[in-house]
């Protein structure tokens, strides 16, 4: 999302931001509009990054938008799967171009926050947020999972212990690190750590580099409106019944862990 969206908005200026006519529920934006217009407007995009599940876009100001897309918010660049979702639009300028940047958000589970560099200390730093996934050592690992009885699959989606690993990509990540979903965190062996590690690492890396995962309700798109294609990489999400295409040896599983959906191989995962 980021990738898609940073080429076009870096170095542009603030025109105004506006709300979109949406009939559906709304979506959390703070602080008022109104002070966000005014804070904002003529300001420039210094840069725009991830933070965990966080998309931010820095101003020459210092205050930082931070957009928290959920479940099936995007941030879009041209044509809305429908437009009736859309929420809230960034015009921009500068450099010969007009350009809109929209937030997109169906269920309406989505955020816009604005944020003072003292804020995004305080909201978004370390005795909030863990370690990015994809920054983090294995010595983090090691001390992070050591400090937590839980299981390692309820541990991955907590954000506090370890940044952006969301439900999908966490069943992935345990299928390649040949690690069993329910297993105590601390009870990891130092060779299943190191496998944790590098396939936290393999799993995200390639997520990012083919645009995500769009899945049968077509909800996800990238910044163009394209469907992403890790979908067609995934080795146990949403695979539940079909044999493990690891081992060709056993059905793919599901349980519920903290009531999201789990996805393993009972044969490559073994306790």
């Amino acid at each position: 999302m980021v990738r898609g969206i940073r080429p076009s908005i870096e170095g542009l200026e603030l025109a105004g931001v506006y709300k979109c006519r949406c009939q559906c529920k709304p979506i959390l934006i703070e602080p008022t509009l109104r002070r966000i217009q005014r804070q904002t407007r003529g300001q420039r995009v210094v840069t725009i990054y991830r933070l965990a599940k966080r998309v931010v876009i820095e101003l020459s100001s210092g205050d930082s938008f931070v957009i928290e897309p959920r479940m099936t918010g995007m941030m879009l660049l041209s044509d809305p799967p429908n437009p009736a979702y859309l929420r809230l639009e960034w015009r921009l300028r500068g450099n010969g171009t007009n350009r809109s940047l929209w937030f997109w958000d169906r269920r309406g589970l989505g955020t816009v926050r604005l944020l003072s560099k003292s804020e995004m200390a305080s909201v978004l730093g370390p005795s909030r947020l863990g370690p990015d996934a994809l920054a983090m050592t294995l010595d983090e690992w090691k001390s992070r999972c050591a400090k937590t009885g839980r299981e390692i699959k309820v541990a991955l989606l907590d954000q506090k212990l370890v940044a952006g690993i969301g439900n999908l990509y966490a069943s992935e990540i345990l299928h390649l690190a040949k690690i069993d979903p329910t297993a105590r965190s601390n009870e990891l062996k130092p060779r299943q750590l190191r496998r944790l590690h590098a396939s936290t690492a393999e799993i995200l890396n390639s997520a990012i580099r083919y645009e995500g995962s769009t899945l049968n309700d077509g909800t996800y798109r990238n910044a163009l409106n394209k469907t992403g294609s890790y979908q067609n990489s995934h080795r146990v999400y949403n695979r539940a019944d079909e044999i493990c295409p690891t081992c060709h040896k056993a059905p793919i599983q599901r349980i519920v862990q903290a009531q999201r959906s789990t996805f393993f191989c009972p044969h490559c995962q073994r306790v």
